[in-house]
């Protein structure tokens, strides 16, 4: 994960994008968990470390990640926005209907649904998301 996180600093500065610590402390934790924090969630684990940092800048630093390929933005039913920022390359979630809670999980690779779509359509196909929606351990056991 360094690497990546290295190579996305390195693409930043290239592109004149100035690397703050609080910049720094937000790319990471968007690029390491496995949460799939929503913006909120980023501000309240990290402004205790970082007092001046803002929404803003969670905010603004997601919409570079997410413009650089490195985040996919999930927006949620209720009308907040997760993140997933360890793996952007399309693959599966399953989400709770309840909680909303985001996991990954283990699939084959789904390519070949990129190439059926524009095979069947004569779409140009920029990327695609497959979400499974149903309630999580927890929440079906209450």
């Amino acid at each position: 994960m360094d690497t990546r996180l290295n190579l996305i600093i390195d693409s930043l500065r290239q592109r004149d994008f100035r690397v703050t610590p609080q910049r720094y402390a937000v790319l990471k934790l968007l690029c390491t968990s496995k949460a799939h924090p929503g913006p909120g969630e980023v501000y309240e684990q990290l402004r205790q470390q970082f007092p001046t940092l803002s929404l803003a800048t969670v905010y603004k630093t997601a919409a570079l990640l997410r413009d650089m390929g490195e985040l996919t933005e999930l927006p949620m039913k209720d009308g907040t926005t997760r993140y997933d920022g360890r793996n952007p390359a399309p693959h599966p979630h399953v989400i709770c209907n309840r909680c909303l809670k985001v996991m990954d999980f283990d699939a084959p690779p789904l390519d070949f649904l990129q190439q059926e779509a524009a095979s069947a359509t004569g779409f140009h196909i920029a990327g695609f998301r497959l979400d499974f929606f149903g309630l999580c351990p927890d929440c079906h056991n209450n």
